[in-house]
């Protein structure tokens, strides 16, 4: 007996996949076209009115950026106002990684024509006007500082915040600043000797435990401590220690997904604490379910044109002092390689999102370990990313429990953060599965 169910977490059946911070990168992207628009127009009309052709040349150079620009504006905004369409059957979500990919094109091509006009200037080299060349590349370099400080804002529109609600504290290898706002990801257990705090660690490393004691006085040893984890399907887990010099950590990684109780065991007796599963709400530019690739693109987009003026004026300086007309010509070079590159990451993981491939392998483990923790078995799974912060998954899964019903499993997934719609078919089987 097969039955089927399909539902949307937190975004309700609307599927409104947007990302956290969509209208603030909205209303960010359209104020650097203000500028950019401001500036083109300034350079346009007052190169006109005092013969100045390098002025012209930038300002509509300063055209191409302002409309690059609009790609990511009007993707943002005509994903806001279609993002209850029903002819979007998984939303709008994805729609600023096609505007991504369609931006990562257009640096391609930028990136194409900065090459050849740099070939052509070492092949058939022309006279420099440095007087007004490097004023210009300066004021371009000045508009591309305040274009990139209006998108940073609030940090390129990601949520730093470290409000996990549970343990995954980073609390080691960092500074004092770093180690003290990650000191209430760390869950505290007040003992009679001391408090020590028990987090999980898995910053570039598989998920481990660490245990360290808030009193310098006051240490616990490996062998005093033990650690067992009890699973909602009641699996339990015990872990070792190792004295790593300041805190232990267990000797073995923490399977996915980590909500669980915790079973403390130290010297003053028996201590419980408990963790929820959450998502690093942190986009440092690694975590790729959750990477808003239009205000990447648009980020791209200045910090290519920033180290192209940076470029130019290192050049230009250098041509000038010494006499080198060949640097202007190089650095063209050197700025093209920089912009293809930035273009082929962009092109690569927009068009893998766009191509459904699973950018969040984590999230299948977790939905993976969270079925087959309770005896079932996965036939089929597959994960993909509907919009910045939002995956769905589909799964299949073989039960000899005939009361398991997909709501049965809807209510278990419905803890992993970040798994914003799932559609679920359960097969019933009697016998062994």
């Amino acid at each position: 007996m097969s039955r089927f169910e399909d539902a949307a977490f937190g975004a309700g059946h609307d599927h409104i996949f947007l990302g956290a911070g969509h209208e603030n990168n909205e209303r960010k992207t359209w104020a650097v076209i203000a500028l950019c628009s401001a500036m083109m127009l300034l350079e346009i009309v007052g190169g006109s009115l005092f013969g100045s052709l390098a002025l012209v040349a930038d300002g509509l150079h300063m055209s191409t950026h302002a409309g690059a620009m609009l790609i990511a504006a009007l993707a943002y905004t005509y994903a806001r106002k279609h993002a209850s369409d029903p002819r979007f059957v998984f939303g709008t979500g994805k729609l600023g990684d096609l505007a991504g990919f369609t931006s990562a094109i257009v640096l391609a091509m930028i990136a194409l024509l900065i090459g050849y006009e740099a070939v052509t200037r070492f092949l058939s080299p022309v006279p420099i006007h440095f007087g007004e060349a490097i004023p210009v590349a300066i004021v371009g370099l000045l508009v591309n500082i305040a274009s990139v400080w209006l998108l940073s804002g609030d940090h390129h529109g990601h949520s730093h915040g470290h409000s996990h609600g549970h343990g995954h504290g980073h609390s080691h290898g960092l500074d004092h600043d770093d180690e003290h706002d990650h000191e209430e990801e760390a869950q505290r257990i007040v003992t009679s000797s001391g408090v020590v705090s028990l987090s999980i660690f898995e910053d570039g490393v598989p998920p481990v435990f660490r245990l360290a004691s808030e009193s310098a006085s006051w240490k616990v040893a490996p062998s005093a401590l033990s650690v067992t984890t009890v699973r909602p399907n009641g699996l339990q887990q015990s872990f070792a220690f190792a004295d790593q010099g300041g805190y232990l950590e267990s000797k073995d990684e923490i399977p996915e997904p980590h909500a669980f109780k915790v079973i403390v065991r130290l010297p003053d007796g028996e201590h419980t604490v408990e963790f929820e599963e959450h998502t690093h709400d942190h986009d440092d530019g690694h975590d790729a379910a959750h990477r808003d690739h239009n205000m990447r693109a648009a980020y791209i987009h200045v910090m290519a044109d920033a180290a192209v003026s940076v470029l130019a004026i290192i050049g230009l300086v250098l041509a000038k002092e010494f006499n080198w007309p060949w640097m202007d010509p190089l650095a063209g070079v050197i700025g093209a390689l920089v912009i293809a590159n930035w273009s082929f990451g962009l092109m690569r993981d927009t068009g893998g999102i766009l191509l459904d491939m699973n950018t969040d392998r984590k999230m299948a483990d977790k939905v993976h370990n969270v079925i087959e923790d309770g005896g079932d078995k996965v036939l089929d799974l597959h994960v993909w990313r509907v919009g910045p912060g939002h995956m769905s998954a589909l799964v299949t899964i073989v039960t000899e429990d005939l009361q398991r019903n997909p709501a049965f499993y809807h209510e278990k997934l419905d803890r992993l953060k970040g798994l914003s719609h799932l559609t679920v078919e359960v097969n019933q089987v009697r016998g062994s599965v």
